[in-house]
């Protein structure tokens, strides 16, 4: 059986591959009762990188965590805190 991949790596390596300021680049999981919530934290001056224009950049951050995340009963959020 495959290893599951750590979500929580996988968004600190998109993110900060896409900002400029990747030492400020931090990822949290919040366990809550029906998900897994990745809160990814960025310099203020990055945040337009991360969520992109019109929030296409975010929604594919938040589509490939999904395609990869292992199947289970809990949801797998990526939350970009402001």
């Amino acid at each position: 059986m495959p290893e599951s991949p750590d979500i929580g790596e996988l968004v600190r390596f998109i993110a900060k591959n896409l900002v400029d300021k990747s030492d400020e680049v931090h990822v949290a999981l919040v366990e809550e009762r029906q998900a897994s919530v990745y809160e990814l934290e960025v310099a203020e001056s990055d945040l337009g990188k991360v969520i992109g224009r019109g929030g296409k950049t975010a929604r594919a951050l938040r589509t490939l965590v999904n395609q990869v995340a292992p199947r289970s009963r809990k949801r797998i959020l990526v939350e970009i805190l402001e």
